[in-house]
């Protein structure tokens, strides 16, 4: 099948905003008569499921209703729940196969598999319905970032993933990804014909974060000077926000940006809780673009070839907000704070307005410039 390129594409609507929203979600309908769905994507997971009435055990509160669950129930013999049980076992049947999933950030999920309709428009004019597997969640707990979405969207890698699911199906080549717009809003994709190509730079995925799409090994620029951290790797995470840095990068950019400050007439904002790091000016702010002249571009720079490197470019407005005291705070946080130990991770704020591809096919990730309030041309978005 591999070589049968399928030019068609899904594209889903995807609302909300870093600040002050604090998250993205994208809009999908699932069932028949089919209902939408607000649900939080997430680049980080891979089972998609919706709050369900199984009855609801545990529900946090959300735009809609609870999904009354189909009757499709998948068992525990079926090979995709293997995707969902690490410690699977075939020796039962007809048993129905339970999923547990716990998020970063302490949240998680507690429910069983079934299949659903899921109606959606290709983008080559086609409409077509396929059965995904999907979870129902009747047990959540929501972490301290808590999002009112009525379920998640794994964008992951796994067999259990909607993208896998549709590439399995020969409906779309094995590629995800999103452009989210810095004004709010944005659109997710499944398929490789919604991007020009060569208007992308591309990047080698990694294979030891089994969950993620990370690449590397990257180097930390300031002001288009090296930094001197370099060989780490990063992963892009869409249900992230804001982005991590491991606790030598994050210091390094704090002294480097505390030094640029130094002859400004910026001071730091203990004041405002809004992040950790947050600076006033001699009046309040109203936008990025009047601070923009005190703080310099950052860039990752990923290979270790130096004329095959990729540039992902962090102006000023891809790690800064305008808190609501009209502080300039910083987007970029200390990940060693919250547990992520390593990890560095590009998170919401600094791939707004950008196209995002994370190409499982080529086992690449690529990244390119765009304006994501405008859908590409031709496009069906499925409403």
């Amino acid at each position: 099948e591999k070589g049968n390129h399928m030019p068609s594409s899904v594209v889903l609507p995807m609302y909300g905003n870093v600040y002050p929203r604090g998250f993205y979600y994208v809009s999908m309908k699932v069932g028949n008569p089919a209902k939408p769905y607000f649900l939080d994507p997430d680049t980080g997971s891979d089972l998609t499921w919706l709050q369900c009435d199984a009855p609801c055990k545990r529900c946090t509160k959300a735009f809609h209703p609870p999904y009354k669950p189909s009757n499709d129930l998948i068992q525990s013999t079926d090979p995709i729940c293997e995707a969902v049980q690490p410690h699977y076992h075939k020796l039962k049947s007809f048993e129905q196969c339970d999923y547990e999933i716990e998020y970063a950030d302490g949240g998680s999920s507690l429910g069983v598999l079934l299949r659903d309709v899921v109606p959606l428009n290709f983008t080559n004019g086609l409409k077509q319905s396929p059965r995904l597997a999907i979870g129902c969640g009747y047990d959540q707990i929501s972490g301290p970032s808590y999002h009112p979405v009525d379920g998640v969207l794994g964008l992951g890698k796994g067999k259990v993933s909607i993208a896998s699911q549709f590439a399995e199906e020969g409906l779309t080549e094995n590629v995800v990804g999103h452009c989210l717009c810095g004004q709010g809003g944005g659109y997710v994709f499944f398929g490789s014909d919604v991007y020009d190509p060569s208007h992308i730079v591309w990047t080698r995925m990694l294979h030891d974060h089994s969950k993620h799409y990370s690449s590397g090994p990257a180097e930390l620029f300031f002001n288009q000077k090296a930094t001197g951290v370099k060989n780490f790797p990063v992963v892009f995470d869409s249900g992230s926000s804001y982005t991590y840095l491991a606790s030598r990068p994050y210091q390094t950019l704090i002294s480097l940006i505390t030094k640029e400050l130094e002859s400004t007439s910026l001071k730091e904002a203990a004041e405002d809780d809004t992040l950790p790091v947050c600076w006033k000016g001699r009046k309040p702010f109203r936008s990025i673009s009047e601070v923009e002249s005190y703080f310099k571009p950052l860039a990752l720079s990923f290979g270790s070839r130096p004329r095959s490197t990729a540039r992902f470019d962090i102006p000023p407005d891809n790690y800064l907000i305008i808190s609501r005291k009209g502080s300039v705070c910083l987007g970029i946080l200390n990940g060693s704070e919250v547990g992520l130990r390593d990890l560095n991770v590009i998170g919401d704020i600094s791939m707004q307005d950008k196209i995002l591809v994370y190409d499982n096919e080529e086992k690449r990730i690529g990244w390119g410039v765009s304006d994501c309030s405008r859908v590409p041309k031709g496009m069906t978005v499925d409403s």
